[in-house]
């Protein structure tokens, strides 16, 4: 059986579960303001400057030299983590420094990273091997 053809045959619809769960579904507004969240972050660019930050505050000079990247196609890219409202900048002088916005920013990559791991831990935690 190939994954395409796993359906469900069943004729019964679940009115309970359907209601119940209705009941608790999002707004349309807000899942789609997720989705356009989760699209800012479906960038490999944005995720590699998302895990810089993670490790340390920097300055857009840094971060390009890290990534080998133009200074102008950094911004252009904490210009859109900073509309998605995952970063936040500081002054200092004549110097930015960038850094993830909240705790919660750094969650979300820390999860998913781990979550990216199991597979190659064949669904095992490191701290379980």
């Amino acid at each position: 059986m190939k994954k395409e053809d796993i359906v469900c045959d069943c004729e019964a619809i679940h009115e309970n579960i359907v209601n119940e769960v209705k009941k608790r579904m999002p707004k349309d507004e807000d899942i789609y303001d997720l989705s356009d969240f989760f699209k800012v972050l479906g960038d490999s660019t944005r995720m590699k400057i998302i895990w810089a930050l993670d490790e340390s505050e920097m300055c857009v000079c840094d971060i390009a030299v890290l990534l080998n990247m133009t200074k102008s196609a950094i911004s252009h890219q904490l210009r859109a983590l900073r509309n998605a409202n995952l970063v936040k900048f500081r002054r200092e002088g004549k110097t930015v420094y960038y850094s993830l916005k909240d705790d919660h920013v750094r969650d979300i990559y820390e999860i998913g990273m781990e979550h990216i791991k199991e597979k190659y831990l064949g669904g095992h935690n490191e701290k379980d091997i």
